[in-house]
């Protein structure tokens, strides 16, 4: 049951974006900005973000030495070059968006872990290099291998470190919540908890019906940015989920951890934060059961995390596990998102591939360009 002045207020908007997470948000700034005083409201199914946007590991990352390769095996040269400029840059506008202090960014630089030397890898490091230079200006992976002990990893387990200083790290927490504060103070109203039902093409009037008491929203034009959650409306479209859990430790006295960590071709990945590890990923161990959109914490998965902190992360320090959660991504055949027009007035930015944090700015901006306005 709604009122005359509900009817007449809340219903209907010149854009509705459905996913509140940081596609959705920056589809909602970039109309915002554009179209000043326009009526905007962002859906999210969840009281926060529900896929991944806040339940990540905050990394400013472009991709490690190892992702690229594999990467490059569905991609040539050019395409490889464009995804990666694509994260850079994305990373280049969520910082100039929020601010450096808002989001806690730290340019700590990215490390990547291997269990055997890698003297073979030689030739991969200056290829990729060469091929990254246009991006980078500067050579952007090094042999680190004295950086194993100063970081108080296992020097028995791990035998080779490759380094690179462009990577930084992020407080996701902060990024969206300065997302929704910026689109508020612009107009757009955000709705969370409010579960999208089902949608309605139409041009110019297309609908959207909240699960709530059957709540009919209208709108000009329609964004749909909710990564694997779009799959139940575009059931054709190459996009599969991904459930990755996340875990942080309390606090270790004189952690040497400082940076962003990577290892199995990026499937695991831990940080630095308050003084504690945060340690992500494992989904390569289970594909199965972590192709899912529902959250949930995976026991093999954990059991594997803890031993890996034990036997090689930090050998040398006792550790209790503070949190544990999950976050829900969306994967293809490549990395490269599927960003298109779908109607007249109608978009969907999805299949961010795990990288929303670097690429979400211009995923959301690409959106609001495949609106047509």
């Amino acid at each position: 049951m709604i009122s005359y002045w509900e009817k007449t207020e809340f219903l209907k908007y010149d854009l509705i974006i459905v996913g509140g997470g940081i596609v959705g948000l920056f589809t909602a700034l970039e109309f915002l900005n554009n179209h000043p005083g326009s009526k905007v409201a962002v859906f999210d199914k969840g009281i926060f973000p529900d896929g991944a946007s806040t339940k990540n590991a905050g990394f400013a990352c472009f991709g490690s030495l190892s992702e690229l390769i594999e990467d490059n095996l569905l991609l040539n040269n050019n395409a490889l070059l464009e995804l990666v400029e694509s994260r850079v840059k994305g990373l280049e506008i969520l910082r100039k968006t929020i601010g450096d202090k808002k989001i806690d960014f730290q340019q700590l630089g990215g490390n990547e872990l291997y269990f055997s030397p890698i003297d073979k890898l030689l030739d991969k490091i200056n290829h990729y290099n060469e091929l990254l230079k246009p991006i980078f200006k500067k050579r952007v992976y090094f042999f680190k291998n004295d950086f194993i002990e100063n970081f108080g990893l296992s020097k028995e387990r791990i035998k080779s470190l490759i380094h690179t200083p462009f990577e930084g790290q992020i407080n996701t927490g902060k990024t969206i919540y300065f997302l929704q504060k910026k689109i508020k103070e612009l107009g757009g109203v955000i709705y969370t908890n409010t579960n999208v039902e089902k949608i309605i093409y139409e041009p110019k009037k297309n609908k959207v019906i909240v699960k709530k008491n059957k709540i009919h929203f209208e709108s000009k034009f329609l964004a749909i940015c909710t990564n694997a959650f779009a799959k139940k409306w575009f059931p054709k479209e190459d996009i599969n989920p991904g459930r990755g859990m996340v875990m942080v430790t309390k606090p270790i006295k004189n952690l040497k951890i400082k940076g962003c960590f990577h290892y199995d071709k990026g499937f695991n990945y831990f940080r630095n934060v308050d003084e504690r590890i945060m340690i992500g990923g494992g989904r390569n161990l289970d594909f199965q059961k972590e192709s899912t959109t529902e959250h949930g914490i995976n026991s093999k998965i954990k059991k594997k995390l803890i031993n890996d902190l034990k036997e090689f992360i930090i050998p040398n320090e006792k550790f209790q596990i503070d949190m544990e959660w999950s976050g829900i991504m969306a994967f293809g055949k490549t990395k490269i998102p599927i960003v298109k027009s779908i109607s007249e007035g109608v978009a969907i930015g999805v299949r961010i591939g795990g990288m929303g944090m670097a690429i979400g700015s211009i995923v959301g901006k690409k959106t609001y360009e495949h609106l047509n306005i």
